[in-house]
């Protein structure tokens, strides 16, 4: 009558809320409808009002169903991949058409299941509920169950202090829920592989790997009362490093095994358990060692690319796991462990970073020698706090006074521009193994007479089979600490033998302080793990000499073999290593290390592919389309060579280029002295929002500074592996690939 209207719902089924009360009274509420349906009366079921039991505790229940909060609660559709049910004391399940391969149309109630708590009060049972959600997986379809979460763990619903306005005063509760789902990933990566093979672009071509497991050797520790570099280095600083090893008295060795032996056998593909598998008995076989190298270089970039590995994490658990021992990088100058030109306060944060993390001793090295470059990466390995270990670049041969510019003199001159920008060793880095031994005699000779008191520090690879001849002969010359790999790692286009080494030296002047019998041990151990590379092998059964001729490094080698015959210059591996040699001529006879090697492998195979001899490269160079590389390394990007470039080919080679972003057609100076520095803070913001914990729904973990560094180096590395970092379990995950 006054306008009022009242609607009452008479509904004749159980509510859906029933177990919330079956719970608190302990009255089965279906069971007692159905015997009244079949004549009991409530007296004979005992269900009179005074015999009903008071309340006890709290119940709670929680409606998951296939909507999509986010999306205004739309209903979801598709095929349910897991389904997971939660379990434990006070948690009831009231469940609906969800299992494994159900298929979820829209055409039906969007109920899965009726998650029910009870516990003593509202809040413990809410965390009952939570820790329910939590444990309940369902993949395929998206669910309720981040809504459900973000209520359970609002104060105010905790309290009860909840209206109609409720869900309009916290829009926070619609955020989807981030869920990394590794193991489902896990196990399509898995499928992917197993029916598709591995991705081609990984170069797992060679044979299938070994089907035995390493074993892993057990060496004693040794008790000794000799302080270790790393003590010495950590307790003064750098430059007590380098007078103690200046002091040594036998010759002090680097294994590079854990890098530079794999890059140039393997294509760089070690994987870090591998390493961490063994660095127990490798901290007591080499803990006389100079340094362990095992980052840098290659490294980064393959273990991002391929690996699917987080390269800091790589260095965090190898520095906690060989915590006495010099840890060594690869730094490329100006271009950090990238293969351009960074803003300077890249490569200062970068080298921070890395000294944080856990590296000791930086070799710092310009691909072509350029002082400009230098200049700038030990600026920032000093400021970092690390050891400088200064490089020294060598090509040609200096016992040979016909052999090119290369000569004892030049190599003088940049030894003393080194020594006056502060460095703390001075390492000579061969990249290819032309050092012969007299050329090592005489190169480190010369420079111990100028510098006594800079220690010196030698590199080579094998390629040609000297290179145990030649670390000899620099060591009698003077050198203070050489580089090898342990023997199943070593020879070829790696370093010498260390075994070899070792024994060569015992009980002399020279002797390591390492013993033959406990590397020999570890020797076992990577004669096994190599054999679960066997797909990266390159074929290549025995050095040889013709590196002499084409001078390529060693490093580069393996890699190279395998990009020729994807670009189907299969066969032809012979002209690509006689084209190497043209194309340094034609480049101006340059220093040959990454980046530099790089423009020159490129430049060679462009040679092969298109069927050209020298002159006609230079005749046609303004028709041709060279590689990027090539017109990069002319305009200037990696640098300035020593000797100036080829103008004539040069100018030909940039008729009409320009470098991107200006009007200049080459750069004059150092290439990176001009660009603005990165925002590294907004940078890190830029990745959170994409895949840090600000994301939507694509990441879970917080953006760290290294992981601005990263992307620094490899933007787009960066961005198609970062999904997956923390989805992919190494070594469940390379077993496969190999």
């Amino acid at each position: 009558k006054s306008g009022n209207h009242y609607f009452m719902e008479v509904n004749p089924r159980v509510q859906v809320e029933h177990t919330v009360t079956e719970e608190i009274s302990g009255v089965d509420i279906v069971q007692s409808q159905i015997k009244i349906a079949s004549g009991k009366t409530l007296a004979e079921l005992g269900l009179t009002q005074e015999s009903i039991p008071e309340p006890q505790g709290v119940a709670m229940q929680c409606r998951v169903t296939t909507e999509d909060p986010s999306q205004d609660f739309r209903p979801d559709t598709g095929t349910i991949d897991v389904f997971r049910m939660p379990g434990g004391m006070g948690i009831r399940l009231d469940d609906g058409p969800g299992f494994p391969g159900a298929k979820i149309t829209p055409h039906y109630d969007s109920l899965l299941v009726k998650i029910t708590a009870k516990a003593r009060t509202r809040q413990d049972a809410a965390a009952k509920l939570v820790r329910a959600l939590k444990e309940f997986r369902v993949r395929g379809v998206t669910t309720n169950k981040s809504f459900m979460l973000h209520v359970l763990q609002n104060k105010e619903f905790l309290h009860g202090y909840v209206d109609t306005g409720f869900i309009a005063a916290n829009p926070q509760l619609l955020a989807p829920l981030k869920e990394k789902d590794r193991a489902q990933k896990l196990l399509h990566y898995l499928g992917e592989v197993i029916v598709n093979g591995t991705p081609p672009a990984l170069g797992a071509t060679g044979a299938p790997p070994s089907s035995v497991d390493p074993i892993i050797p057990d060496i004693k520790p040794q008790v000794s009362n000799k302080q270790s570099l790393k003590s010495i280095f950590d307790e003064e600083g750098p430059e007590a490093f380098a007078k103690a090893v200046r002091q040594n008295g036998g010759l002090l060795v680097t294994d590079t095994t854990w890098r530079d032996a794999h890059q140039s056998l393997l294509a760089t593909r070690l994987r870090t358990i591998d390493m961490l598998n063994v660095a127990a008995p490798t901290s007591v076989a080499l803990r006389n060692a100079y340094s362990l190298e095992c980052w840098g270089g290659a490294t980064f970039d393959v273990s991002m690319r391929f690996l699917r590995e987080d390269p800091w994490e790589r260095l965090a658990n190898l520095r906690e796991a060989v915590p006495d021992i010099p840890l060594q990088m690869l730094l490329r100058g100006a271009n950090a462990v990238g293969y351009t030109s960074y803003p300077d306060n890249v490569v200062f944060e970068f080298c921070r970073l890395a000294k944080e993390t856990g590296m000791d001793v930086f070799r710092v090295f310009d691909s072509l020698n350029y002082i400009e470059n230098m200049k700038l990466g030990i600026d920032a390995v000093g400021e970092a706090g690390g050891i400088i270990e200064g490089t020294v670049c060598y090509t040609g041969d200096v016992s040979d006074p016909n052999k090119g510019n290369y000569n004892l003199e030049y190599y003088l001159n940049y030894v003393r521009e080194l020594n006056d920008l502060g460095i703390h060793v001075l390492a000579i880095k061969d990249m290819a193994g032309l050092l012969k031994p007299e050329s090592a005699k005489m190169l480190v000779s010369a420079i111990r007479a100028e510098h006594f008191d800079l220690p010196i520090h030698v590199h080579t690879h094998d390629t040609a089979g000297t290179g145990v001849a030649s670390m000899l002969a620099a060591a009698a010359a003077g050198a203070d600490a050489v580089d090898a790999a342990t023997d199943a790692m070593s020879g070829l286009t790696s370093q010498p033998s260390l075994g070899a080494l070792v024994a060569s030296t015992a009980g002399t002047d020279l002797d390591t302080g390492i013993s033959l019998e406990e590397v020999s041990a570890l020797n076992e151990y990577w004669e096994e793990c190599r054999g679960l590379y066997a797909p990266f092998e390159s074929g290549q059964k025995s050095g040889s000499a013709d590196v002499y001729i084409h001078e390529m490094p060693g490093g580069q080698y393996t890699n190279l073999l395998y990009q020729s015959s994807q670009l189907g210059l299969t066969g032809q591996w012979s002209s690509v290593k006689k084209a190497y040699a043209t194309a340094n001529r034609l480049l101006g006879d340059i220093i040959k290390v990454t980046p530099s090697s790089k423009v020159t492998g490129d430049l060679a195979q462009f040679i092969v592919a298109n069927n050209l001899t020298e002159q006609e490269v230079i005749e046609k160079a303004d028709t041709l389309s060279f590689p990027k590389s090539v017109i990069e390394y002319f305009q200037g990007y990696l640098g300035i060579p020593p000797f100036g470039f080829p103008e004539a080919l040069r100018s030909k080679v940039l008729k009409g280029q320009v470098i991107e972003g200006t009007d200049m057609s080459c750069f004059e100076g150092r290439p990176g002295a001009d660009m603005p520095p990165m925002d590294l803070q907004l940078t890190k913001e830029m990745l959170d929002e994409k895949w840090g914990k600000r994301s939507e729904g694509k990441g879970n973990e917080e953006i760290r500074d290294v992981d601005v560094m990263s992307y620094a180096m490899y933007p787009a590395v960066f961005d198609e592996v970062s999904p997956i970092f923390s989805t992919l379990f190494t070594p469940l995950f390379y077993a496969v690939i190999i």
